[in-house]
């Protein structure tokens, strides 16, 4: 404050500090304002506050770290939303993890949250997946000629499977089906079968949608017909080359909201969803996790905000860099859609929390590289071993604790003086400030950090300070530090969606 003062009060900062010092009052809990050069204010807590907080602390158990500067505001967080066509590719993870620990995180800082999963069931994609799903079918009851595989068509071999399934389901029952009536069969068969296959592989990592949204319900219920009757009565609307764009963006394809074929885009689609979300639902921020590929589309939110008339501050955008696999210091070459690596094998080698953690290391708009060698080591060089390993060490310490008879029962919390046990404190007491800065910056990356930063201390004072010893009142004080430390180290993995292991 002084230092940003100085300029126009034309005064040096060490002055203007001092000033300042002179004019506060000093509470309980700090035991001294200082000034130090070249102009800064210090604060150092007094040794009895900061141990009591250990009490707080272990009072608040499961709800420590949560604070409510969300004041139960409606807020949407929409990830993955890859098309129901295919299983999840490994790309996929980054933008599962970040959007779910975000909502984790929104969630305890007070925010009403609700997680959502937009799906692309209408669309050339959809239309190519049936016809795919179709030949497969007709495929595997020796019919191949009745439906060929269509040109660009999925070659997965899910597909293989999927057709072999239905095919024992429902006989020959489709194959003498009209040709619309046949792909509207088909979508809907292979969207009922996908979305199933999506739910559980999300439930493999500990995600659990609150909705499940279908953009085919944006026509069906009136959505679009209402944004475009908008637009028209707003003059937004310009014809061109026999399709229908958005004023002022007839020179980008991005702006066509009908094709001259009569079939709305992908943008029809994203002004009624976007209506759908702010102004049916009335959310209040609508948040997008979003995969650099996807960097125009951030304008384009933008401006269709602006058209429908909203805050575009209600609009936020999470972009996130892709992520490269290496194992043994080689690259895991990831393709497209023949070739991709599918999310639920890299669970399969590494386990969830290790993808989970791994995938949150970096800010999100870095580029990253997943070391599956380094994330399945038993050793400090691994951080997810590393973190776990720290709730491990406290469940072992509480065991030992029982069995020898010493209980935390009547702490004296002012028999806490170590550097060492002062230190861990004060790290515990970071959770909730690191949790609203991740809620105001969205970079959940920082909740592994903190996990880390919080594991090195503990074990940095296990190492100095004996827990359980001959000296019964000093045992429970620190068996108290101890408990408190678990406490937030256990919210800090559950925030990352990740487990609370007790041996290891």
């Amino acid at each position: 404050m002084a230092l940003g003062l100085a300029r126009f009060a034309r005064m040096n900062p060490i002055k203007i500090a001092d000033i300042i010092t002179k004019h506060m009052g000093k509470p309980d809990f700090l035991a001294e304002i200082s000034v130090a050069r070249p102009g800064f204010i210090n604060f150092r807590l007094t040794t009895d506050w900061l141990t009591q907080q250990v009490s707080r602390i272990i009072q608040a158990g499961d709800d420590f770290g949560k604070i409510n500067i969300g004041q139960n505001k409606r807020v949407q967080v929409e990830f993955i939303s890859a098309n129901p066509t295919g299983p999840l590719q490994f790309g996929s993870g980054r933008n599962a993890i970040i959007g779910d620990v975000l909502a984790n995180v929104f969630s305890a800082v007070g925010y009403d949250i609700q997680r959502e999963y937009y799906m692309n069931d209408t669309g050339n994609q959809t239309l190519l997946f049936a016809q795919t799903l179709r030949s497969r079918y007709a495929k595997s009851l020796g019919k191949e000629d009745r439906f060929p595989f269509p040109k660009d068509g999925y070659p997965g071999d899910y597909l293989i499977e999927m057709g072999q399934k239905l095919a024992d389901n429902v006989g020959t029952a489709y194959l003498d089906l009209a040709d619309n009536e046949s792909i509207a069969t088909f979508q809907q068969e292979g969207l009922n079968y996908m979305v199933s296959h999506l739910k559980n592989e999300v439930a493999t990592m500990n995600i659990h949608f609150d909705n499940w949204f279908s953009e085919r319900s944006l026509y069906d219920d009136g959505t679009y017909q209402k944004i475009y009757q908008y637009l028209q009565e707003h003059d937004q609307l310009v014809k061109k080359d026999g399709a229908v764009w958005l004023k002022g963006n007839e020179d980008d394809e991005n702006y066509v909201l009908v094709r001259s074929d009569g079939r709305p885009t992908y943008l029809a689609s994203d002004i009624a969803y976007m209506y759908n979300k702010l102004v049916t639902r009335n959310f209040e921020k609508a948040i997008y996790i979003l995969g650099a590929d996807h960097h125009g589309y951030m304008s384009r939110l933008g401006t269709v905000a602006q058209i429908l008339g909203l805050d575009e501050e209600r609009v936020v955008i999470v972009m996130y860099q892709l992520v490269s696999l290496e194992r043994d210091g080689k690259q895991v070459r990831m393709g497209k859609r023949s070739e991709f690596v599918p999310l639920s094998k890299v669970i399969e080698e590494i386990g969830v929390d290790a993808t989970r953690f791994m995938l949150l290391t970096r800010s999100s708009d870095s580029q990253m590289t997943l070391d599956l060698s380094l994330a399945v080591q038993e050793s400090s060089e691994n951080p997810v071993y590393y973190v776990q390993y720290g709730h491990a060490r406290i469940a072992s310490i509480f065991r030992k604790a029982e069995a020898e008879g010493v209980s935390m029962k009547n702490a004296d919390l002012s028999l806490l003086t170590n550097p060492s046990e002062l230190d861990l404190i004060r790290h515990t007491l970071r959770l909730e400030e690191v949790l609203e800065y991740i809620a105001l910056t969205l970079s959940p990356n920082h909740l592994t950090t903190y996990a880390q930063e919080l594991a090195t201390v503990f074990h940095r004072f296990y190492h100095d300070c004996r827990v359980i010893s001959d000296d019964l009142a000093l045992s429970a004080a620190r068996l108290s530090l101890v408990k408190a430390t678990q406490i937030t180290l256990a919210n800090t993995l559950r925030l990352m969606g990740m487990s609370t292991p007790e041996q290891m």
